[in-house]
């Protein structure tokens, strides 16, 4: 038998063929089979799943309340005084204890209210005086992926290293949320959206159109991650809510001409309408005249909307963690 160059080169290529056709072969079932080591007698594999539980503290920044001076951004403005509980479930897979993603529901509440300036409203540019109140029940579902950096830029998985039990992540993600503002008058509480208390929906205001109660979040935060047995992990998670809506205390832009009630409204609805658009139970336009009730006087503040956050506690339980037995996998 001759052989060519030609057949060389085609055995050649089919032996090259072969060999990758093998090796990719190999590395599938070491993949499949792959695992690593808890500790001396637990061991996981790649994809993790947890189920568990969170309840904590939820707090809002709104146009509402706040601390002493003009009204700052983020963290600045924040009253602690206003901190409510929630609570949530979560469901999570995790890939090599580096990348996750986690499907949660968080339900709470949030509140805020001008008159808690009153010792320091000399200090409050008249938001004091300005007395406006709400609460909302606040419910979510958001998915969010998790980043942990230790196992992502350090090698901690190895035969001969067991996963650290502390570990630092990230966390960002897209939810859905709803929420409800009411406003607290004749010792009742009342549902400020079907009010138009900024005028949403009236002719006159043709650019305030009426805001719904559900939106768009993004969640963006930090958390510490412990493990405390096999089975069973804890974790505080700080996470802030971005809303797509200025109207989580139905407050945003500037007063209306108060009249207007009377053409849209009647009975009950009419004098919510005026009194919790304005709120006028004490010293109206401020014992200092330095807040304006009138058509036009600022109400809100449409360029910063809205937004929430939760700093929780949180219970997780493993599932697909194994125990080593005599013919499972074997630290060598």
């Amino acid at each position: 038998m001759i052989i060519t160059n030609e057949s060389l080169y085609l055995m050649n290529k089919l032996r090259l063929i072969a060999a990758i056709a093998v090796l990719l072969t190999t590395s599938a079932q070491q993949l499949s089979a792959q695992f690593y080591f808890h500790d001396n007698n637990y061991y996981d594999t790649p994809l993790m799943y947890e189920i568990g539980g969170s309840f904590g503290i939820m707090n809002c920044l709104s146009d509402i309340g706040g601390r002493k001076g003009l009204g700052k951004p983020f963290v600045k403005d924040l009253n602690i005084g206003n901190n409510q509980l929630n609570g949530g479930i979560y469901f999570s897979a995790l890939y090599k204890y580096a990348v996750g993603v986690r499907l949660e529901g968080t339900f709470g509440r949030v509140k805020s209210y001008d008159s808690i300036l009153q010792s320091v409203s000399s200090t409050a540019q008249g938001r004091y005086e300005r007395n406006l109140n709400f609460k909302s029940k606040v419910n979510e579902v958001t998915l969010i992926a998790e980043f942990h950096p230790v196992f992502i830029f350090i090698n901690w998985l190895t035969r001969d290293n067991e996963p650290p039990r502390l570990s630092p992540y990230i966390a960002a993600g897209i939810g859905f949320f709803s929420f409800n503002p009411q406003g607290y008058v004749r010792n009742n509480w009342v549902d400020l959206q079907p009010l138009s208390t900024e005028g949403q929906g009236f002719d006159e205001y043709s650019g305030r159109k009426p805001y719904k109660l559900t939106g768009i979040n993004i969640p963006l935060g930090v958390g510490f991650k412990y493990e405390l047995s096999n089975t069973v992990n804890v974790r505080a998670e700080f996470l802030h809510r971005i809303l797509s809506t200025d109207y989580l205390d139905d407050v945003s832009t500037r007063y209306i001409d108060a009249n207007l009630f009377d053409k849209y409204f009647n009975g009950i609805k009419l004098q919510n309408a005026h009194e919790l658009s304005r709120n006028d139970r004490f010293n109206p336009g401020g014992p200092t005249g330095k807040y304006n009730k009138t058509e036009g006087g600022i109400r809100g503040n449409p360029k910063d909307n809205d937004g929430y956050f939760t700093f929780n506690l949180k219970v997780g339980m493993a599932i697909g963690r194994e125990l080593i037995r005599r013919h499972g996998p074997q630290r060598f």
